[in-house]
């Protein structure tokens, strides 16, 4: 039986990131994976090939985007490509796994468009920009400049939410929680 795809997109700061990792910490029944991107970028640290990213030369993105191997891709700067491969998430489908991208707002769209009704598109959303700015404040990890940076792309990707097929307002971490298992819960349940 194949897998079905979960989507995550939200503005920075909105919560995304933890929802996404608790569910796949805590939730071992929803048989969940990482949808694996690739880059052009070189591995920092101890990043590895097929682990953190898929590791491609600016060459080899660019043949791969010619022949019409992603779902969607970017490029960030000059020669600095971040994608997700067709063949990956189609692998990871086909073992039977339930795979999520925590993704950016457009790829999001774009990877819903591919995949239709076997993808679930969530929006995670802060209850305010304001909101959004005591968060980014306080994470105390932004320049004064670049939390204004962040809070006015915020308000230009929330300009997209009415696309995804549920927003999740993350106003309580544990309601947003359970909103999101429900949300989930229902779609894989769902014939």
């Amino acid at each position: 039986m194949n897998g079905k795809c979960l989507i995550f997109s939200a503005p920075s700061g909105s919560g995304k990131s933890t929802i996404v990792q608790w569910l796949t910490k805590e939730h071992p029944e929803l048989n969940l994976v990482f949808s694996i991107s690739a880059t052009s970028r070189p591995p920092r640290g101890t990043e590895q090939h097929g682990v953190e990213y898929f590791f491609l030369s600016p060459e080899e993105f660019k043949a791969k985007i010619e022949a019409d191997e992603f779902l969607e891709y970017e490029e960030v700067y000059t020669d600095r490509y971040y994608g997700t491969l067709k063949s990956q998430v189609e692998e990871q489908l086909k073992s039977g796994k339930n795979v999520i991208f925590d993704i950016d707002i457009k790829g999001g769209i774009n990877v819903k468009k591919f995949y239709g009704e076997h993808a679930l598109a969530l929006f995670i959303q802060p209850p305010s920009v304001d909101e959004l700015r005591k968060r980014l404040v306080g994470r105390a990890t932004d320049s004064p400049e670049q939390i204004e940076e962040r809070l006015a792309k915020a308000e230009y990707e929330m300009s997209f939410a009415p696309q995804f097929d549920r927003i999740i307002v993350n106003d309580d971490l544990d309601t947003a929680k359970a909103e999101t298992l429900k949300a989930i819960s229902n779609f894989l349940n769902a014939e």
